[in-house]
């Protein structure tokens, strides 16, 4: 008897749980555990050679309470891979076919990081011929097994290809390898499969594995003889492992390809797969295709690639809710109550919700609006959208579009690439479970385009509500009905929304918060929130109104609350600090020496917000103190965060005549400046300036826009322009309390801008008393609230003219008072 092939002494071991490979079979071994992965990424994907393939498959003890890789058992089975199959979603795993070649011993581990590799010794021999023992015991035990195994396959149904191959096969197997495969093939435990592995010598192997055989012989005899059985007299193969059989040759191996043994738990999994698809009520049209796929899958081996993923599809089918809607709770007076509560102002976006509620408790066929909110960070639209959820009883699932520049994250992957999926929106039903959800799509305006499509016009089906209806994803293939889900928007700007897509949404803007309004929200939400997220109560904080005014005034000028929320985190992590430090119960009261000392709570006043916040970041006098200056004018702007204060300074030197814009401004902005420029040539006569062409072409004018790393563009700095201008000229100081804001035509007509709320409010926030709006802006007023409105005076122009006389402290004078005018006199 001679070898004729050996493993090599230092394999990678591929360790798994309540399974034995042995010598001769064929198995699937599904591989989820990082350090096989990572064995498998290194070893089997990233080397070619046939080295690589060879692996050592080693059981774990049964023993539980063996820690480590002492759990490890001592014998294994040396296997060649032969196939493998991988997904990378929704986590990475593997499943690999192996083929078992011969038993070795696992002598120490050289290696376990990332992977184990152990030191081995072979145990049995694969030679080419044994039936020459002299032995007569193993002579006879060979023959009682064959005869053993030979009845047992005439239990099995002949038809079978593979039963008929086996029986051809069974006479010329080697003894070596009849034992094993024969174990494979029969119903055994785990215990019992490791004696066998654990069964070098072939005698002992066959003594062991013998009354297993004859134990199978015994349980397909009393199925036979039951009444079920006796109309069709057909056994399957009762083992899930298959079996490879390898047939030694003079000079090597040939491996026959042919899989022995059929699953028998397929068909339960199958069933099992075809009940949930019965019970998932499947409207026809997706019943029929759901249905197709299922019969394929009957079809297909279990190996087979194309079988995981037709297995997927159908799961999801089965599981997408189809005819499962959640039970809504319609109680308006219910649901004002619970936006009130949860909400503080956004007055008109309450007042939508509530409208769509009425309709739907008087109508229930109504369709699901598409609501867009748009306004500045941190004022709660996405809060919002979860506080309709809550009131309408229905799931609420949140889908980021910012960055996405991908139309498959909308409609899905065909299924004919690798990896493929189903889109977000299909997942996201699959998570909630109902067909009926309030879907937030957050940052719509942050969408992308890339190679890989335009997600904003894949979205052009999802959010129009005649065409949801029939929604089809790649992946899915089949119409969805969409059009009882609720989607609700969320944007910053609607600029960079394409036409098509914000046709089909309707637009609720969210405007920024007044002082008041965030002295309401911090001490009604934002405050109680932070004290229960630092584990602090009333009793160890307390933070009066005054501190509260100033934190918002000199910490924080935003349009959202994000920054005050947190500035008030920061606030309640520094009496945290204290509180820790002292022996405090819930009551504030902590004992020093014996004595119980009461230091609680802590007063939070203007000083301590200096001690912990640092100096104010927005000085009250911060604006003035750029203003009274000849050259200077106060702007108002609006931008994606909310409306801000805009400084435009203007300045003359000797040059050769040209304008100078600094300050980081787009193409709008440096149109009205020049728009203002020759305004303010053109009519200097009029008000008495001396501005002739020689004059100019000897002048450069810079004007400056503070704050130039940010970027500023729109068509509402024309007047502020022009009377920054004038008053360079004029040697003039604009009055220090006035905003102004509107954009101006050649022959100095005041055009409307937009933002009129946002800016009117920054005003406030700013501290300026009088704000100048173009006439036709008057309409806007009405968004503005009412104590904002008393706090403010506003002055509505159609002229710049107006503009003029109402910015300077006792108007500006025209040609006709001249000698008002100072030392600048026209000579023309």
């Amino acid at each position: 008897m001679s070898s004729i092939m050996s493993i090599p002494r230092q394999i990678p071991l591929l360790v798994v749980d309540e399974k034995v490979l042995l010598p001769g079979s064929s198995m699937k071994i599904p591989v989820t555990n990082s350090r096989n992965i990572a064995m498998i990424k290194s070893r089997l994907l990233n080397q070619n050679s046939l080295a690589s393939t060879i692996i050592g498959v080693i059981p774990k003890e049964p023993s539980e309470d063996i820690p480590g890789n002492a759990a490890l058992h001592r014998n294994g089975t040396a296997a060649v891979v032969v196939q493998v199959t991988g997904i990378s979603w929704p986590q990475p795993s593997f499943t690999l076919l192996v083929t078992g070649l011969c038993r070795f011993r696992l002598e120490k581990l050289v290696m376990e990081v990332p992977y184990l590799v152990g030191v081995v010794t072979q145990l049995d021999k694969l030679v080419v011929d044994d039936e020459d023992d002299d032995n007569q015991e193993i002579i006879d035990l060979v023959e009682n097994f064959r005869i053993e195994a030979s009845k047992l396959l005439g239990m099995l149904d002949v038809s079978n290809a593979t039963v008929a191959r086996l029986k051809k096969m069974l006479s010329s197997l080697p003894a070596h390898h009849l034992a094993d495969l024969c174990a494979s093939l029969v119903n055994a435990s785990f215990m019992e499969k490791l004696q066998v592995l654990d069964a070098v010598e072939l005698s002992k192997r066959l003594k062991i594995a013998l009354p297993l055989l004859v134990r199978q012989i015994e349980g397909l005899e009393m199925i036979r003889k039951s009444p079920e059985n006796l109309k069709e007299n057909k056994f399957s193969v009762p083992q899930k492992t298959k079996v490879m059989l390898i047939r030694p040759q003079r000079g090597g191996f040939v491996r026959n390809g042919n899989h022995i043994g059929m699953p028998t738990d397929e068909e339960d999994e199958l069933q099992e797969l075809q009940n949930k698809l019965k019970a998932a009520k499947l409207p026809p049209h997706a019943h029929k295709v759901a249905m197709k796929e299922l019969q394929r899958l009957k079809k297909l081996a279990p190996i087979s690639p194309e079988s995981g993923i037709i297995r997927t599809y159908i799961e999801l089918m089965a599981d997408l809710p189809w005819s499962k809607s959640s039970l809504e709770t319609l109680d308006i007076n219910k649901a004002r109550q619970d936006l009130d509560a949860d909400h503080y102002a956004m007055d008109k976006l309450k007042r939508r919700v509530l409208e769509y509620l009425a309709v739907r408790q008087l109508k229930n066929s109504l369709r699901g609006p598409i609501l867009c909110f748009v306004g500045p960070p941190g004022v709660g639209k996405t809060s919002v959208g979860r506080s309709i959820a809550q009131t309408l009883g229905r799931e609420f699932h949140r889908i980021s579009l910012g960055g996405s520049c991908n139309q498959s994250d909308i409609r899905g992957h065909r299924r004919t690439y690798i990896g493929s999926m189903p889109g977000r929106i299909i997942q996201g039903l699959k998570t909630v479970g109902v067909n009926n959800p309030v879907i937030l799509l957050d940052e719509i305006d942050k969408l992308g385009t890339g190679i890989h499509g335009d997600p904003a016009a894949a979205l052009l089906e999802v959010l129009d509500p005649e065409q949801n209806c029939n929604f089809v994803d790649h992946y899915l293939n089949v119409p969805f009905d969409l059009s009882q889900v609720m989607f609700i928007a969320t944007a910053n700007t609607t600029k960079t929304i394409p036409p098509a897509l914000l046709d089909r949404m309707e637009l609720i803007h969210v405007q920024g918060y007044t002082q008041e309004e965030k002295l309401h929200i911090a001490s009604r939400h934002l405050l109680p929130k932070q004290l229960e997220e630092h584990g602090l109560t009333p009793h160890m904080l307390q933070l009066p109104m005054e501190s509260i005014k100033t934190l918002i005034a000199c910490y924080t000028r935003e349009a959202g609350v994000r920054t005050l929320e947190r500035k008030l985190g920061a606030l309640c992590r520094a009496v945290a600090v204290r509180v820790a430090e002292m022996n405090v119960d819930t009551t504030g009261e902590h004992n020093v020496e014996g004595r119980v000392v009461t230091e609680l709570p802590i007063f939070i006043d203007e000083a301590a917000l200096e001690e912990i916040l640092g100096p104010a970041v927005y000085a009250s006098n911060e604006l003035w103190s750029r203003l009274g200056q000849p050259g200077v004018a106060v702007g108002l702007a609006w931008t994606a965060v909310g409306g801000e204060v805009l400084l435009v300074e203007a300045s003359k030197m000797e040059g050769d005549g040209e304008l100078v814009l600094t300050g980081h401004l787009g193409d709008v902005m440096k149109e009205s400046a020049k728009l203002a420029l020759n305004w303010v040539r053109t009519s200097a006569r009029e008000y008495g300036l001396h501005l002739d062409g020689e004059l100019l072409s000897h002048t450069d004018i810079h004007i400056h826009f503070p704050a130039g790393a940010v970027g500023k563009d729109g068509p509402s700095a024309g007047v502020t322009i022009a009377t920054a201008l004038m008053s360079l000229f004029s040697d003039r100081p604009v009055a220090s309390d006035v905003a102004m804001t509107g954009e101006i035509t050649l022959r100095g007509v005041v055009l409307p801008v937009g933002g009129v709320k946002d800016k009117v409010l920054a005003a406030h926030r700013a501290g300026l008393k009088r704000v100048i709006l173009p006439k036709k802006n008057e309409k806007d007023l009405h968004e503005v609230p009412e104590n904002v409105k008393k706090d403010l005076a506003f002055i509505l122009v159609s002229h710049v003219d107006e503009v003029l006389q109402a910015a300077f402290d006792g108007g500006f004078p025209t040609a006709a008072c001249s000698t008002d005018v100072g030392s600048v006199v026209s000579k023309l």
